[in-house]
């Protein structure tokens, strides 16, 4: 059995941010992620990320995700990739398949950090080939150089369905509407301008009825909702499509966090269920941390800074940081959180965050 100090699940932003931190500080660091490679959605990101050079604002998603990457390197952190975590059991013990053999391992201190999983909505003809996830058509175009469809449907408005629209059009895809139930545009004014500019049509109050083909999507049936989210009859439109992209949302991957029987909280504006947890990220078990989307569906600049406080919490606890230098940069980092909690959207992540901590304290 394979002994460490630190236990990282998942080499996204989060989980990197914090073995950086904590390796940074002395602490003995393993790495262990499913993917063929690390970085998690940081190589899917090639937009420029916004807000202070602190949160590496006009930098890109991709190169922030390298430059990780080679500071762990550089401090020796262990990154075993093609690494699934099957379960976490008591005293720190993980089972862990690498390639094609199951080992086991275990740690002091185990930060969990598996990020999220696409939200789907089903309508009839929505396992047709060609309905796919908005992070999926990342994957094919940024990661796999594979172009998602000619002619595709957004379904959502957020961020992610804005900035998913703007990449695919400069894949060489066409974007025919973006259309979301919600009565207003979800996603940041800047990203929703960039859409309007090029004359993407908006269908705000509108919902996907059906996809139509046989062997694949050929196209789409659009209905406008009222207040109560039900369809109107007489409003359905009609689309050419190859792929239906859908961008409704994301739902933390908590699997782990319930096996090892982390208190669990319902926070829907975090993304659903999710492990309580303190100002340090700590769980209501003992030496497990949680940092990023599982902890709350946030920005990846916000799950780098959990990732970071998850690391200097862990770099003290295992008495590599002294009181007051642990004091210090803790506070720098929750002062950086508040930057990036501005706004509505991230005022009202943030109440939720202090709700959970105080959910800790009993």
């Amino acid at each position: 059995m394979h002994r460490y100090e630190m236990i990282c699940i998942g080499a996204g932003p989060a989980g990197l941010a914090a073995a950086v931190e904590a390796a940074k500080n002395g602490v003995q660091v393993a790495v262990f992620d499913e993917n063929d490679r690390p970085g998690g959605q940081l190589f899917k990101q090639i937009h420029k990320f916004f807000g202070s050079r602190e949160h590496r604002a006009k930098e890109r998603g991709y190169n922030i995700g390298q430059s990780f990457l080679d500071e762990a390197q550089e401090l020796g952190v262990a990154v075993s990739l093609n690494s699934t975590v099957l379960g976490i059991y008591e005293n720190g013990v993980v089972n862990v398949m690498i390639q094609d053999r199951i080992e086991q391992v275990t740690a002091q201190k185990t930060l969990i950090a598996t990020g999220a999983s696409e939200n789907m909505i089903p309508f009839p003809g929505w396992t047709l080939p060609g309905v796919i996830g908005a992070g999926a058509a990342q994957t094919m175009a940024h990661i796999h150089g594979v172009r998602p469809g000619a002619e595709i449907l957004m379904v959502g408005s957020g961020n992610v369905g804005l900035i998913v629209s703007y990449q695919m059009m400069q894949a060489g895809c066409h974007i025919g509407a973006i259309i979301d139930a919600a009565p207003k545009i979800g996603g940041y004014a800047v990203h929703a301008a960039k859409i309007a500019r090029v004359g993407v049509p908006f269908f705000m109050s509108h919902t996907i009825k059906a996809a139509r083909g046989k062997d694949c999507v050929e196209g789409a049936t659009i209905v406008q909702v009222d207040k109560s989210w039900q369809p109107i009859a007489g409003t359905e439109k009609e689309f050419e499509a190859d792929t239906i992209c859908i961008a409704v949302g994301l739902n933390p991957m908590t699997q782990l966090a319930q096996m090892a029987k982390c208190q669990m909280v319902y926070i829907p504006v975090l993304g659903g269920n999710i492990p309580a947890h303190d100002l340090n990220q700590e769980t209501s078990i003992k030496n497990i941390y949680v940092a990023g989307d599982i902890s709350g569906i946030e920005e990846a600049s916000t799950a780098v800074i959990e990732g970071r406080i998850a690391g200097l919490a862990i770099a003290h606890s295992l008495g590599y940081l002294d009181d007051q230098s642990f004091k210090d940069q803790h506070k720098r980092q929750l002062k950086s959180m508040q930057g990036l909690r501005s706004g509505s959207h991230g005022e009202a992540r943030g109440k939720a965050k202090v709700y959970l901590n105080a959910v800790m304290k009993g």
